[in-house]
């Protein structure tokens, strides 16, 4: 298995709207939202979207449990984590590629599906762009101007999230895993950061840092993700059998446009949990005197020079601390234990992390084509050099905003893509394909499925059920808590042989809902 392993990526939105209200007031990011969402569902049509008024199945969704062993009263938490709570208002659509498109707090957020590879995991997270940009052009069509941007900082304040998941054993002690990822997480941004033009949470020093994410982190461990966000993230939610699984929950990461740097930040990451999972005796003793404070330093420096003291003495570099992973990795990958046969997944990341890693080291700028943070600083640089520019001028940080919108006639990264100076690795085509198709090896094959072949009599979903309607016009729930069970393999054959849900339902378990 090795890097291959259950992941997703769930990105929250930018959006921003010159729409007025009937007094002449902005719309606020929370109807936008609703636009967007509704807008594709629309546009897609019900084989491809359920439709918003469509529900979300909350019934196994645990966001106050908390993996170190207790939950969080209901009470004494932010609204923000009351993420189990129906909302008719909120506009919800599940998609026939087994993603979920919603409304977030103030965001769009495009949720993908469970995938089983790093290189899948790009694949959809690009469908997702495209997803985005659908909804953009249906309300155009409109003559309602919406623009999305896969960021993660607005420059004056606000910070939304990218969230990764990774499915790992619940064998594994939490505590461990968190104490052993730490220091990987602190350093990742070296070739996994997004870049952002300014330092501090509303921009208060100019500069520009590696990471987006980096100065909204506030604590090592911990339940939230909206306020004292934590490096590592304790919500003990796993949609999926939980004695077997548990889902980390990443919420350090940025949102990347660049191919290589979001197959860089999940593939790196799952090698690091199967060290740990395998090999955690091997795993590089390289604790951090301030975690909170070294993700901040580390994110500061382009130069990738700056050091971070060890509570033994010694001071690493960020590349430095990455070296030591690659090389526990690298050398557990040669093991021979069952855990890392060879694949071509495995063998692609570990061949990447270490050709950029060495390049970064020599001059970063060789990177321009793979890391984000690299691409977005040589084109900033060239427009300084152009103009005189300090990190201070204003059209910096416009341009780092329009890096990242999703509108190809306008953002930079989209540009630079299509001109072939930001790597792509997976075909425009199999892209376009993965916005409708869901993967076939996980259970988003059967969530998707069921949207594309019975549209309206889909009543709700969740990532481990689908709520279908049986002959009587009762909702029944389909749990599929398994997340590589329900795949093509297991159950076309099953699909091929109903038209209805009614006649589907006669022949699978389910529950009165």
């Amino acid at each position: 298995m090795s890097v291959r392993r259950v992941m997703g990526i769930e990105t929250e939105l930018g959006i921003t709207s010159t729409q007025v209200d009937q007094r002449g007031e902005p719309l606020t990011p929370m109807v936008l939202s609703g636009q967007v969402v509704r807008a594709y569902a629309a546009g897609a049509g019900p084989t491809a979207a359920l439709p918003t008024g469509s529900g979300w199945d909350y019934a196994d969704e645990t966001p106050l449990r908390d993996a170190r062993g207790y939950e969080m009263a209901r009470a004494l938490a932010h609204v923000s984590q009351l993420t189990d709570t129906f909302d008719p208002t909120i506009a919800n659509s599940v998609l026939s590629n087994g993603a979920r498109f919603y409304v977030d707090h103030a965001h769009p957020e495009y949720s993908s599906p469970e995938v089983t590879s790093p290189r899948e995991a790009v694949r959809y997270d690009r469908a997702g762009e495209l997803v985005g940009l659908a909804a953009v052009r249906t309300l155009a069509e409109q003559g309602r101007a919406v623009s999305l941007y896969k960021n993660n900082v607005d420059g004056k304040g606000a910070s939304y999230g990218t969230h990764e998941n990774y499915l790992v054993p619940r064998t594994v002690p939490f505590d461990r895993l968190a104490a052993q990822l730490i220091p990987f997480l602190v350093a990742r941004p070296v070739i996994a950061g997004a870049g952002r033009v300014g330092l501090g949470q509303v921009s208060e020093r100019s500069g520009f840092q590696l990471s987006q994410r980096a100065d909204y982190l506030e604590a090592e461990v911990g339940l939230e993700t909206t306020l004292r966000r934590p490096i590592v993230n304790t919500r003990d939610e796993p949609h999926a059998t939980p004695h077997v699984h548990r889902r980390l929950h990443v919420i350090v990461g940025d949102a990347t446009m660049a191919d290589v740097t979001t197959l860089l930040a999940l593939g790196s990451l799952s090698a690091v949990l199967r060290l740990v999972e395998t090999h955690p005796g091997w795993v590089p003793d390289v604790r951090l005197a301030d975690p909170v404070t070294a993700v901040k330093q580390i994110s500061h420096d382009p130069s990738l020079r700056t050091t971070v003291p060890l509570t033994d003495g010694r001071d690493l570099t960020g590349p430095d601390l990455l070296e030591s992973y690659l090389e526990a990795v690298e050398r557990a990958a040669a093991s021979g234990h069952e855990a890392w046969e060879p694949d071509a997944d495995t063998t692609e990341v570990l061949t990447r992390w270490r050709s950029v890693l060495d390049a970064l080291r020599r001059d970063p700028a060789e990177c321009a084509a793979q890391v984000e943070w690299v691409a977005k600083l040589v084109l900033l640089e060239r427009f300084r050099e152009r103009t005189g520019a300090g990190w201070d001028d204003p059209r910096l940080a416009a341009m780092d905003i329009q890096w990242h919108d999703l509108d190809p006639a306008r953002g930079l990264a989209q540009k630079l893509r299509a001109a072939g100076r930001l790597e792509r690795l997976v075909p425009v085509d199999e892209v376009a394909s993965a916005v409708t198709d869901p993967p076939e090896d996980t259970r988003a094959w059967f969530r998707g499925e069921c949207v594309r072949r019975f549209g309206g009599d889909v009543r709700a979903a969740s990532w481990d059920s689908v709520v279908l309607l049986d002959e009587r016009g009762k909702l029944r729930r389909v749990q599929v808590p398994e997340p590589t069970a329900a795949t093509r393999e297991r159950i076309s054959g099953l699909l091929a042989r109903h038209t209805t849900t009614a006649s589907l339902l006669t022949e699978l378990a389910s529950e009165d809902v």
